[in-house]
């Protein structure tokens, strides 16, 4: 029972803070709606969000990572038998973990090099002048991953890093569309309709590292639904309640992106058989969220001092 607290605390503790962009997004565009659509939203969207996509998609990767199985005899285990379920994804774990390792490596590399941010560490600075080497730093990584997996016992290792890579580029170019609609959105008259469902492609694609980051700190499903719906439900408070308040705390974004980072490595790492404590994802994003909730309070400290 405390571990499942645990894992569950961490997961939605992961949840909200790798949210974060998404929250400040839909309250961005939220203010340009009559309040019927912001209820709409906040009422169909969290079911949306919630039980359609980070209730299907753990399904679906744990089905993808078990094909013996089918996708009937997936659900019956994962709801009456969720041990045998973890038993049966014995096998598979190496797999499962080695492409979602890669993919949060790779989308914490594409924000070290790519994206606009508030510079936490000099050295994020440093890197983020050198952009135009990602691509070469993305293969490199993932050349000496596939080779470390052609090498041992099981070669479909590469494949599943192949396959993280594949996932991260395609959401990737999800989410520059994403930006450039959002530009658009601030520049025409758009029906309300035409941004909620713009809101909930957008929920989609950022709940995708939600749901990928769950599985450093669990294979139970349930637990994972647990912990990231009530995430989501902390987010959709935020969105409304919160988000000016939050958007002040300029580091918040940094340590979400570290926490994916390290969530990742720790996946690459179990998948070539180092195993960790339940206890290290959660206790990975609590500390990386304490360590830069202070920068950030400094920083609001250092600007009111002025």
């Amino acid at each position: 029972m405390v571990q499942s607290v645990i894992v569950i605390g961490g997961l939605a503790l992961f949840e909200v803070i790798s949210s974060i962009d998404n929250a400040i997004v839909n309250a961005t565009v939220l203010k340009t709606l009559p309040e019927k659509y912001r209820r709409l939203f906040l009422v169909w969207g969290l079911l949306v969000a919630v039980v359609i996509v980070r209730g299907v998609l753990p399904f679906l990767i744990v089905w993808l990572a078990s094909p013996e199985m089918s996708l009937m005899d997936t659900l019956h285990l994962v709801f009456s038998q969720p041990k045998k379920m973890e038993e049966a994804l014995h096998t598979s774990k190496p797999l499962l973990l080695l492409g979602g390792g890669v993919y949060l490596l790779y989308v914490f590399l594409g924000w070290l090099f790519l994206e606009e941010k508030k510079y936490a560490f000099l050295v994020e600075h440093f890197v983020h002048r050198q952009a135009v080497w990602f691509n070469a730093v993305a293969a490199i990584v993932m050349c000496t991953i596939i080779y470390f997996g052609v090498r041992g016992d099981n070669p479909m290792l590469a494949l599943s890093a192949a396959i993280g890579s594949m996932a991260f580029f395609v959401t990737d170019g999800f989410r520059k569309n994403a930006e450039e609609a959002e530009e658009r959105l601030q520049t025409q008259a758009l029906s309300a309709w035409s941004k909620l469902l713009y809101l909930e492609v957008l929920d989609a694609s950022f709940s995708i590292d939600g749901v990928i980051g769950a599985f450093a700190f669990t294979l139970s499903v349930p637990l994972i639904l647990i912990g990231n719906g009530l995430g989501a439900l902390v987010v959709r408070e935020v969105t409304i309640r919160g988000v000016d308040l939050v958007s002040k705390f300029a580091y918040l974004k940094n340590g979400a992106m570290y926490s994916i980072g390290m969530l990742g490595a720790l996946m690459i790492a179990e998948s070539f058989g180092h195993h960790f404590p339940f206890w290290v994802a959660p206790m990975n994003t609590l500390v990386l969220l304490f360590v830069f909730l202070g920068l950030s309070v400094r920083e609001l400290r250092m600007a009111k001092a002025l």
